[in-house]
Parts: C-alpha cells; structure tokens; sequence
C-alpha cells in the first residue's frame, strides 16, 4: 500500500512537469471540452502555472520590420552609392524581413498581413474623407455585407488602427502609394488616414495621420477630413 501511494505521489508529480513542458501559456485548445473560454486559465491553475509560481512570460521582445530600404546616398543625393561602410539603413537591412508574400487576400474583401497578422479593409476608401470621430464610429460599425466584406464580421470587430499599426504598412522604398510592392489593396487615396492615436503631447484636439503619398507621419485636428482604413485582429 505504501508503495502504491509513493508511484501515485510521482505521478502527481510528473503531471504538471509534463504540461508545463508543453508551455500551456498560448494557443489554441479546449482543455475542459466546453468551449468557454476558460482553458487558458484552467491550465495554468490545474498545472502549476499562477503569478507566483512559475508564471507565464510576458509577451515580448517585439522584433522591428525592416523599412524597406535597401539603397545608400550620399547627403547631395543623386544616384544611390556604395553602402558599405556608411553605416546607412541601406547597408545594415537591419529588422524582421517580411515574409513572401508579405500580403493573403483572404477574397472576402480583406488582406492579411502576413508580417504582422493584422486584418485590414481591402477597400482602403469606403468612407471618403470624414472627421475623427467619424472614422472611429464608421470602423466600429463595419460589417459583412459592406464595404466589399463577405467575411462574416459583426459590428466591433473592425476599428480604426492605431499610429504603429498603420505605419506598419508603409514600405519607405515606394512612393504613391508608399506600400509594398504587390500589395493588392484598391482605391488607396495618396493623401492622409487617419489613426485612432491622438497627439497628447501636442494638442489632445489633434491626431496621428499617415500620409499614404509618401509615408509620412504627422497631425491634424480632429474635427478635418481624412481617410479611413479600418483593420481588425492584432495583440
């Protein structure tokens, strides 16, 4: 009898060694068979991950893309010139090169980056040129069955993208539109979009906008007219 309580205490033992060595802390899977959402949760108490004893790691470290870049100039500009040895983007590329192909159309009137995961609009101007607020209500409202969408989301699942999100998109080695080449977004408007990022440091009326002519970043008041882009999907 002692003998069997020992081999079962061992086995208590190696149950959560085994799990944790699976690393329960992301993914996909239903535990507790009832699809409720709770399985993440479930794991980590049932085998030994809490806050305090052997707690999930955080999320990170955040690798930077690259920009894109991958010719030198010297300061008059003009013709590109050698890299090395300049110590320009051009010559170090440094960043997570983006995958091949950098784009999915999911044809259902949406595009997955492939880089960073994101969902965006394949319809880069559903909403013409409308204020800020505007543009976070319009996001927040798509559904399938506008804008092009057959790809059964409901009201809330789309927002406007925040300012990294959407220069995360711009390649600063293209011009009108300053996107990756073979993108397969339609009517990309060579002017401002808006973000859902507000210029707090500055004026909190005014927000983040990403010039889709030439990649640049700046800000404007909110009660202006700009494009919309709406993305979904993100950490």
């Amino acid at each position: 009898m002692k003998r069997i309580g020992v081999l079962f205490s061992i086995l208590l033992l190696l149950v959560p060694l085994t799990a944790i060595a699976q690393d329960f802390c992301e993914g996909n899977f239903d535990y507790d068979l009832d699809v409720d959402g709770t399985d993440a949760f479930t794991f980590k108490t049932d085998f030994g991950r809490s806050g305090l004893i052997d707690p999930c790691p955080v999320d990170g470290p955040a690798p930077v893309p690259r920009t894109g870049l991958t010719l030198c100039y010297d300061s008059d500009g003009g013709a590109p010139i050698e890299c090395t040895g300049t110590g320009q983007d051009g010559e170090y590329q440094k960043g997570v090169a983006a995958p091949n192909p950098r784009f999915t159309d999911n044809g259902n009137g949406t595009i997955t980056d492939n880089l960073t995961g994101l969902i965006w609009l394949k319809n880069a101007n559903c909403f013409s040129a409308i204020t800020w607020v505007q543009a976070l209500s319009s996001c927040n409202g798509l559904a399938n069955g506008s804008c092009g969408l057959t790809d059964g989301s409901s009201a809330g699942d789309w927002r406007l993208p925040n300012y990294r999100e959407l220069f995360s998109l711009v390649d600063i080695a293209n011009y009108d539109p300053p996107l990756p080449t073979g993108h397969s977004f339609t009517n990309v408007q060579t002017s401002d979009y808006w973000t859902s990022s507000t210029g707090v440091f500055f004026d909190a009326n005014s927000a983040f906008q990403v010039n889709m002519r030439y990649g640049y970043t700046t800000y404007s008041a909110k009660i202006g007219g700009n494009y919309v882009w709406p993305v979904r999907g993100g950490q």
